[in-house]
């Protein structure tokens, strides 16, 4: 499934993270994919991707591209993808960590709940009103913080093969970039949401907001 929405920057008057993107406030367009990353039977849990590409994030014609697999928020599951379910049942990570100013930080984004302490299927709820995410940062003796909130704010219909491949390595900003570490993992990762999303393309099953059944809520148990 293919979002477009907004994300807001706040910026840090003091104690900024050191890093020019994050400290400065700002508003910037965004192109968000949701998949299933192991292509599993749509009944089944399945590791779940939220990739985010920034418009224009360090100037015109600079994207900012991160990609977070649905994992838990504590010190060791941070860093571990987690089969779900349920698209906005819990937390999506980095899994490895960026380079975040002078620290070694994990990002994550956090679903928000909607009116009433709902978590609402997410393509659904996409088509009514905007579904959000805090995302943030933590190094392991530091707690999250929150540096940007995402909006999901409309479905865009397309078929896999024509969306945008996203690459955090090749797309990232001064002071923010991710670490060489675990790659081969997210590599992987991505390999296997690709597939799942052509595969599903051969099955004859649609590539647009259908596939995020997976996506049906339940309180978070992570």
């Amino acid at each position: 499934m293919l979002c477009s929405g907004t994300l807001a920057v706040p910026g840090r008057a003091d104690a900024g993270w050191g890093v020019p993107w994050l400290d400065r406030p700002g508003s910037y367009r965004v192109t968000v994919r949701w998949s299933r990353a192991l292509g599993l039977p749509r009944r089944l849990p399945d590791g779940l991707g939220l990739a985010v590409r920034v418009e224009d994030a360090d100037g015109p014609g600079n994207v900012l591209d991160m990609l977070f697999t649905s994992s838990r928020s504590g010190r060791l599951g941070r860093h571990l993808p987690l089969l779900r379910p349920d698209a906005l049942a819990g937390p999506y990570s980095t899994l490895l960590s960026y380079r975040v100013g002078g620290r070694e930080r994990v990002l994550a984004a956090f679903p928000v709940p909607g009116p009433g302490g709902t978590m609402p299927a997410l393509w659904q709820e996409v088509a009514r009103r905007p579904v959000r995410f805090d995302l943030r940062a933590a190094a392991p003796d530091e707690p999250w913080r929150t540096f940007a909130s995402l909006s999901l704010e409309a479905v865009r219909t397309a078929p896999a093969t024509s969306t945008v491949s996203y690459d955090p390595y090749a797309h990232s900003l001064p002071g923010l970039r991710p670490t060489g570490r675990l790659r081969r993992l997210r590599d992987a990762a991505y390999a296997g949401s690709r597939h799942g999303r052509t595969a599903g393309e051969r099955d004859g099953r649609p590539a647009g907001p259908p596939a995020a059944d997976a996506g049906r809520s339940r309180p978070s148990s992570t």
